[in-house]
């Protein structure tokens, strides 16, 4: 990739903060209270290198084979955060946990427990977030309500630390209903946060093209892919 590519890079990176920050003053709070996940899963390793050297120290992939071959080829330092956001299946967990990730996407008591287990047996503690299903639509991973009381009703061990609750809007979704799923995301964090005495301070939702809704509704993380690679190359929509 040529000097060009990093500039428009670069400016994706700082438009998107400046969009998030924004967002963030609008519904009165702090714009360093959101960080910025830039979803990688569109690109290779060589733009997410060129994405870190934009600015963007935490990086989000949905395949955990494709953060091992990129954690693996780009060698970071620990100031890059990997962050863990699609289906993490149980025997890919020893090799994921090896490159530190917060876990975003845990929707299960079997996936937690199984986390808790590689990271005891590894001597690490993992942060990880429990995912709801807030749309309710069959086709959405997550838990219901009920399943993440059971998840925090009976938590494995000192090793795995629930830092908070991760949400997707519907399909096809508007603006006015993806707020509405967020609204109740964070209302049931704040519930189960105080039934489970927790802090639970996370609420990891909101894409590219709802973060503004989940900012307003107390989103401290949000998933950015395509906006950050428009210009660079052909990508999806995430």
């Amino acid at each position: 990739m040529d000097d060009d590519s990093q500039n428009r890079l670069n400016e994706n990176w700082n438009a998107v903060l400046s969009d998030v920050h924004q967002a963030a003053t609008d519904a009165g709070r702090d714009p360093n209270s959101v960080t910025v996940i830039g979803v990688t899963k569109y690109v290779d390793a060589e733009i997410t290198a060129m994405l870190v050297d934009a600015g963007c120290d935490n990086l989000g992939e949905n395949r955990p084979q494709v953060l091992w071959q990129k954690a693996e080829i780009l060698s970071l330092d620990d100031s890059v955060q990997w962050h863990v956001i699609g289906n993490l299946q149980r025997n890919k967990t020893r090799r994921t946990l090896r490159h530190r990730p917060v876990i975003h996407s845990v929707d299960s008591e079997k996936l937690l427990t199984t986390i808790a287990q590689e990271s005891s047996a590894a001597g690490i503690t993992t942060d990880v977030l429990l995912e709801v299903n807030a749309s309710g639509d069959e086709s959405k991973t997550g838990m219901t309500p009920d399943e993440l009381r059971v998840v925090l009703g009976t938590m494995p061990s000192d090793s795995v630390r629930v830092i908070g609750i991760m949400a997707m809007a519907g399909w096809d979704t508007d603006s006015s209903a993806a707020q509405s799923q967020f609204s109740e995301t964070r209302e049931l964090r704040d519930t189960l946060a105080t039934e489970f005495g927790l802090e639970l301070p996370h609420l990891s939702m909101g894409m590219s093209g709802d973060f503004a809704e989940a900012i307003a509704e107390g989103a401290t993380m949000v998933r950015i892919g395509s906006r950050l690679f428009e210009g660079v190359t052909d990508i999806g929509h995430g």
